[in-house]
């Protein structure tokens, strides 16, 4: 079974064939259909073999490539969504529900809505679906998410000048701890190690490993060392140049390699 892999939205998924495999390259758009509901999506890569005993975790099959006409329905449902996010903000002011809104999406084929949000606890939205149904006659979904879905869902740019990594490319949401930033010796400061979301970053999960790695081969803090320049204390060290900051006798901080030194007493 030859499958590809395509982004569909903000999800990127793994798509079968539903009938004769059809040639597609990558960056290429094709209509799929996903769960039931028809959407178009980005091919991201070229056809593949997939393993038979492991099932692609969605059910979404790709059915044809996207044709002039079908763009031209994108672009009407990406304005009909911008101007169903006004109203339903509208209508969420009115009702004065406590619930804050996190984007639109409208199916390909116009038959489904879906509304997301977040809210610290469950919503009781029946009269706000009855709502919007009255006004766009489709069926209407309300789906509560969390605050980091809601960062991948609105985008935008963190502190390092980037897009955002969930909206670009994670596709799942793994457990971030502070533990993660006290290996990398980062200021604990909420507002630098703290995403868009309020929650911690993810990105502080990258390089977590090799700290941790790296913090088993060097010496601790207060070491007694010698080096070419005399004997000193390990003072701290700088994981991402691999150099320790040693304290010599007179005071002076010397910068150097592991190789460049010998452990005497090491601190316990």
């Amino acid at each position: 079974m030859n499958v590809i892999d395509v982004k569909v939205r903000d999800r990127r998924v793994v798509a079968r064939f539903k009938e004769d495999e059809i040639p597609l390259l990558p960056r290429e758009f094709c209509l799929v259909d996903i769960e039931g509901d028809k959407e178009i999506a980005k091919i991201k890569t070229p056809a593949y073999a997939w393993q038979e005993d492991l099932p692609p975790e969605a059910e979404v099959f790709i059915l044809r490539r996207v044709e002039k006409e079908d763009m031209e329905i994108v672009r009407e449902n990406r304005a009909i969504e911008r101007e169903a996010y006004a109203v339903a903000l509208e209508k969420i002011r009115l009702r004065d529900l406590p619930m804050s809104l996190a984007g639109v999406e409208r199916s390909f084929d116009a038959k489904k809505m879906r509304f997301f949000f977040t809210a610290e606890h469950r919503i009781d939205f029946r009269e706000l679906v009855k709502d919007l149904a009255a006004i766009y006659k489709t069926r209407i979904e309300m789906r509560q998410i969390g605050v980091r879905d809601r960062s991948k869902k609105t985008g935008g740019f963190g502190i390092c000048g980037q897009e955002l990594c969930c909206s670009r490319f994670l596709q799942q949401f793994d457990p971030i701890t502070i533990r993660m930033a006290k290996e990398q010796n980062l200021a604990l400061n909420p507002t630098k190690i703290s995403g868009l979301c309020g929650r911690l970053m993810c990105c502080l999960a990258y390089e977590t490993d090799e700290y941790v790695k790296a913090r088993k081969e060097f010496p601790i803090a207060g070491t007694r060392v010698e080096t070419a320049e005399g004997e000193g204390a390990v003072m701290e060290m700088n994981y991402v140049k691999n150099t320790i900051n040693v304290r010599l006798a007179e005071g002076r901080i010397l910068e150097c390699r592991m190789d460049e030194m010998k452990v005497l007493t090491e601190k316990k």
